[in-house]
This record gives C-alpha cells, structure tokens and sequence, in this order.
C-alpha cells in the first residue's frame, strides 16, 4: 500500500489517494468529502508493477525565464514549477485546434468548444525560443500538433524555424488527410525538415476507425503511407488509440503491419485512451485497459514471439544516456519520466518472424555494467583510454549469432556509446522497430507524483511549460480561451465533409 496525491474528478480538489493490490491488479482509490469515493485500475499487473518501479530516477528539474513560483501546488503551479523532476523530452506545441475530421476520442476540437484556438507564427516562434533556453538542458525534441496541424497553410514554414532553432528532433501528429491527398506535399514537409510523422492508426480494419474516428479512416492511412515513401518521409510512428473492447484485439496484427512497412514505419506507439475530452464517462469501467494489459495481448497475439519480459519502463534508458552524457561532456536529456507512465522495447524482423532485442542483448547487465561505469567518465580528463575499455567489454552483454543476420548490432550499440549522436541513433531505428506505450492519466487514475516526472510538456502562448496530463486536465481550456477567437468568426475554416475526404485521399 502507498499513499499519493490525486484530485477529485468532479470538483478538482487535491485529495489523498492510496495506491494498493488487489487481486494481482494496483488499485487507486480516493475519497472526496463532497463527491464520494472513486477506484480505478492503475496497473493491472502487479508483478510488472513491481519490476517496472525498479527503475526509478530523479533528474535534474528544467528552469525557464517564467518559471512559476509554488504557491498553489501541483497541478495548479504548472508551469513549470521548481518540484518538477523531468526536463522537456519531447514538446508539444500546438499550432490550431482546428480540423478536417471530426472524432469522439480527440483531446482538442474546435467545433466542440466553439472557439479557434491558433497562435500566430511570432508567438510559435517564442514558444520554441522557450524550450530551447531551458536549463540545464535545452528541448531538443518538438511535436507540432492541434487540432491538425495539416490545416495551417505556414506548417512548413514553421518546421522550418524550428529547425533553425536547432531542434534535433521535429514532428507533427497528423490524422494523415493531408498526407494522402498530395505526394507535394509530403515532400514539402520534407524539405523544410521534418523527421518523423506521428500518424494516428487504430487498426488494420474498418472497426476500430468507425468507433474512434466515425468513418473508415483505414484507406486514408494506407494512402498517407504510401505518399510518404515515395517521397523519402520515411519515419513514420503508428499511433493507436487502444481501447479495450475496440482495437485490442487488432495490437498484434497492427504491429505487424508496421514490420511489413518497415521501409517507412519507424515505431508503434501505442496510447490507452485516457478519459478526458468528450468520451463518455459511464463507459470508464468497461473501456479502462492499462500498459500491462497492451503487452499481455501483444504476447498472446503474437504467439509470444514478443514477450512480457521484453518490455522496459522508458526510464530504463537513463543509464544509456548517462553514459553517453559522461563521455561527450555534454548534458543531455534524461528519461527521467515515472517508471508507470511509459513502456518501450526494441524488434526486429528475422526470416518472417519478429525478435525482440531481449533474445540476443542481456538488456539488464547491460545497463548495470553503464551505470557502473559511468562514474569513470566524470569530471576533467581524457575518455579516450577509458572508452576503449568499455567497448572492449560491450560484447560480453551481446549474443551476436543470435541475432538478425546482417543486423551488426555490437558496432551499432558501440557507434552510438561512442558518438551519441542522432545519426547513430538513427542508424539502429533504421535496423529495429521500436515498440512503445505511453499512457497519460485522466482525472480518475492521476497520480501526481507521475505528473512530477513528466517529460512529455505543452508550450503555451503565455511563456509556461506545462506538463501533458495537467494540461489537458486543467490548464488547457484557460489557455485556450484566453487566446482564441469565436469558431463562427473563422466559418471560412470549414473543412469538406467527411466522405467527400475519404473519397479524394483515396
């Protein structure tokens, strides 16, 4: 049993909540004065709960020119205050919350509040000048999304100044209409310096898109897919929305689907719906499915070719990372995020089979042996001599016959220690698949020690770094109204309907 902070999802106060078992299941439950007792699933394997929590680190906070001071507390303070523990990994800015589709599960949407919200370029351009004077680690990493951000004819534009800032890594999360109508401008995108296009994908059939989406959205997807390979954008992340009784049954099929994409499909990233927006509250209990329960399906469905035990917290990257930091001299960011909110492993296509990372890396020893020796690499001096030895003793950790023919993963790994750069990254994304989930809290399951650790943070027109699960559940509504104009004032935003949509992407 361990007692944290949540918030009362009727009235928002902070009230006490206790995290326990119950029936291999974690529980949290909480107790408002005026609204009643609440329970929820927060992890629904309580053996993979405890492994995961092994791997928990505090990093260095990040520092603005508008840091907030604490006065009201977490999640109020945001942001971002001085007890946040996690710099910004990946910023989200969003640039409308216009749209060409119209879906039950999306976060933000103009039609449904009746206002647009859309910062003008000068305010992205700031907001992008935050991130990247943090301390004591710049925001390397942007995500341009809304609303679709497709929608704003100066989205190129604005990759462009991101990548002039000096971000290393820039994306958008797009429903892909766009994409699929114009191979230009796939390539326009491209050109002014997009990386990866984060593609929502709820399945490998008209279901799950007829539930999420409201329409079959699949030749859409197909269509984006196929117009981002013939223009070389080829780092694509497959998002699904997971549900349970939607698209659960479909995780296998899906991530197969992106191993025989692999030329263009980088990842799947897969989100449990978190029940904020407009998804109906009564169906909470029935559609709740939790990280462990993504990677139990995908065992199953896979026929155990992936297994529960290939699966690390995104927090077990710290030590790799660390590493890196130490013999570059340089601070870069850290996965410092709660151990619960993310999961990740790495797969690779063999012959018609996929193999996690697992099979030929001991992913364990390995990161122990980093942390062991990174202190080595501390301080005044040269690494040159002590680097040699710990890529003497990187194949001890590697079963290289085991492995993917070709695959060369011990010069992979040993590049990357050595280098750190984006390019050797890149060099091993282009080799695997990386599989992830992250799931972001609604105001029934918030833990807010998990919102201390956050990395994954909203820029706001306002100078603020807001993290994911506090703005959505809080801050979002203020800022946008605050910075929007009425929805009827910008009718000439209107978007063709739906199957007019689906009929010209295809």
């Amino acid at each position: 049993m361990k007692q944290t902070k949540s918030v009362c999802p009727e009235c928002k106060k902070v009230i006490d909540s206790t995290i326990f078992e119950e029936s291999g299941k974690i529980m949290l439950k909480k107790t408002c004065p005026e609204h009643g007792t609440f329970t929820d699933v927060y992890w629904s394997d309580s053996k993979l709960y405890d492994r995961f929590r092994r791997d928990s680190y505090v990093g260095s906070g990040v520092s603005t020119n508008n840091e907030t001071v604490s006065s009201g507390g977490c999640p109020w303070d945001c942001g971002i205050c001085s007890r946040h523990k996690t710099g910004t990994l990946l910023a989200n800015i969003d640039i409308t919350n216009r749209c060409n589709l119209n879906c039950p599960v999306c976060f933000a949407n103009a039609r449904a509040s009746g206002f647009i919200y859309e910062p003008d370029f000068e305010q992205i351009r700031e907001m992008m000048l935050t991130l990247r004077n943090q301390e004591p680690v710049p925001c390397y990493a942007i995500q341009f999304a809304g609303g679709e951000p497709t929608v704003r004819e100066d989205l190129p534009e604005i990759i462009e100044i991101a990548q002039e800032l000096g971000f290393s890594q820039i994306q958008i999360a797009t429903n892909g209409v766009r994409l699929a109508k114009s191979q230009e401008y796939c390539e326009a995108l491209k050109t002014a310096g997009l990386h990866t296009v984060y593609l929502s994908f709820d399945g490998v059939s008209e279901e799950p898109y007829m539930e999420n989406r409201g329409f079959n959205a699949l030749p859409v997807k197909q269509k984006a897919l196929e117009n981002c390979r013939q223009t070389g954008l080829n780092s694509v992340v497959l998002v699904p929305t997971l549900i349970k009784g939607v698209n659960d049954h479909q995780v296998g099929d899906i991530v197969r689907f992106a191993a025989r994409n692999g030329d263009v499909v980088r990842g799947v990233n897969f989100q449990p719906v978190a029940f904020a927006g407009r998804i109906d509250q009564a169906l909470r209990k029935e559609q709740r499915i939790t990280i462990p329960d993504l990677i139990s399906l995908l065992e199953e469905q896979t026929e155990g070719e992936i297994p529960s035990s290939a699966w690390y917290p995104a927090s077990a990257a710290v030590p790799v990372i660390r590493f890196v930091s130490a013999v570059r001299k340089v601070p870069l960011p850290e996965f410092t995020i709660h151990p619960l909110c993310g999961a990740a492993t790495y797969i690779f296509e063999n012959e018609g089979s996929l193999i996690p990372i697992t099979e030929f890396v001991d992913v364990d020893e390995f990161l122990e042996f980093l942390e062991s020796v990174t202190p080595e690499f501390e301080g005044q001096g040269s690494n040159v001599t002590k680097l040699a030895k710990v890529i003497y003793n990187i194949p001890r950790y590697i079963n290289e016959a085991r492995s993917p023919k070709d695959l060369k993963i011990v010069s992979l790994i040993t590049n990357f220690l050595k280098n750190g750069t984006r390019e050797h990254a890149a060099q091993f994304h282009r080799k695997s698949l990386f599989l992830g989930a992250m799931h972001f809290q609604d105001l029934y399951n918030l833990d807010l020690e998990r919102v201390e650790h956050c990395g994954i943070h909203y820029a706001t027109p306002d100078g603020r770094i807001i993290p994911f699960c506090t703005y959505n559940n809080f801050h979002r509504e203020g800022v946008e109204a605050r910075y929007s104009k009425q929805y009827r004032e910008n009718i000439k935003f209107e978007k063709k309907p739906l199957e007019i949509q689906e009929r010209e992407a295809a």
